[in-house]
Parts: C-alpha cells; structure tokens; sequence
C-alpha cells in the first residue's frame, strides 16, 4: 500500500510540469560553452572543420532546446532562455561561417584587407628567398613551392585575423535576427493554444 504523501495530485503534477517548462533547457549552456570553447583554441587560419563544428552545434541546438513559455516580461524566464538561445544560435552560425567569410570576397569584401594581406604574402616570398641566401639558387623548384606555401600561409592567416575581427558583428545580428524572429513565433503560438486550466 503506497504513502498517500507520496502521491501527487493531478493539480500539482500539472504546476510542476508548468514550473518546469518555464525554466530554459540546459544544453543551451552547454552548447554555448562549446562555441566558445572553440571559437578560443582558434589559431591560425579558419579551417573547414569549423563549420562542421558549427553546423554541429546548430543541430543539437534545433533537436533539443525547448523555450519556456510566452512572456511579455522583460525579467521573465523566457526572455532570458530566448536571449541566452539566439546569442549561442548566432555564435554557432559565426563559427559555421568563418571558414567561408575568409575565403570568398563576396561574401566578405574586407574593403582594402585583401589587397594588404595579398601584399603581406608577397612580403613572405621575398623574406622566405632571402634567408636562404646563397642556397636560393641551387633549387628554383623547391624555392618557388617554398615561397608559395609561406606566402599562401601568411594571406590566410591575415585574412583569418580579419575575419576573426568582425565575427562578433555577424553573430550579433544573427542573433538579433533569431531573437526576434522567435519572439513573434511563440507569440503567435500562444495566443492559439487554449489557456490551462489552474488549480
């Protein structure tokens, strides 16, 4: 024979449940944490494999959040669940996009950037010949592939620098743009639903 105390009343099973949905999921937290946690052992050049990373997060991020419920309060729990969410929303899209930020000028012009990192490789091939001195000359093959590669690594990581300047300014406004597009969705959603029954 159960404990009467232990039992919980459909009223009260019902304002926990409601309690409990008010409260943000946890995973933006941890999602967050690995944004950022990649976005700081970023060195060098932006690689490829950040936008998996990115992409990856973003996925998780549409599985398993869940917003509290619509409230017009500015110091409810769902405006901070939904601006902790369009924050880690918009740096999860900046990561995702620094690779591609970095390589494609018409994607991210850099006004001026890429003809002075294109300048900094030239720079890079001349120092890479110059130290080598009188050994430049033994091998023009070897020379060139090494001027080449040295001048190539130095306009990437020029540009990544760049890149890696103006992220926060794309991730703002992604998430500006998630916020409140969120925003008037869970609105309308609930003005819809029906209201709950209390007590």
């Amino acid at each position: 024979m159960s404990d009467p105390s232990t039992r919980m009343t459909p009223s009260r099973a019902s304002a926990a449940a409601d309690a409990g949905s008010d409260l943000p999921a946890p995973g933006v937290i941890g999602i967050g944490l690995a944004a950022v946690l990649t976005f700081a052992l970023a060195q060098g050049s932006w690689q490829w494999f950040a936008t998996f990373i990115g992409v990856t997060l973003l996925a998780v991020m549409c599985a398993f959040q869940r917003r509290a419920r619509w409230s017009p309060d500015l110091r409810s729990a769902y405006m901070r669940g939904l601006i902790a969410y369009a924050l880690v929303v918009g740096l999860c899209v900046a990561i995702a996009l620094a690779p591609l930020l970095q390589r494609r000028a018409w994607l991210f012009p850099m006004p001026g950037t890429r003809a002075q990192c294109a300048l900094l490789g030239r720079y890079q091939a001349v120092q890479t010949e110059a130290a080598l001195g009188n050994l430049a000359g033994s091998d023009p093959a070897a020379l060139a592939f090494t001027q080449q590669t040295h001048a190539r690594e130095a306009v990437a990581d020029c540009l990544a620098a760049t890149t890696t300047l103006w992220l926060p300014l794309y991730g703002v406004g992604v998430a500006a743009l998630v916020g409140t597009a969120a925003w008037f969705h869970d609105r309308s959603r609930a003005r819809t639903q029906p209201p709950t029954r209390s007590g």
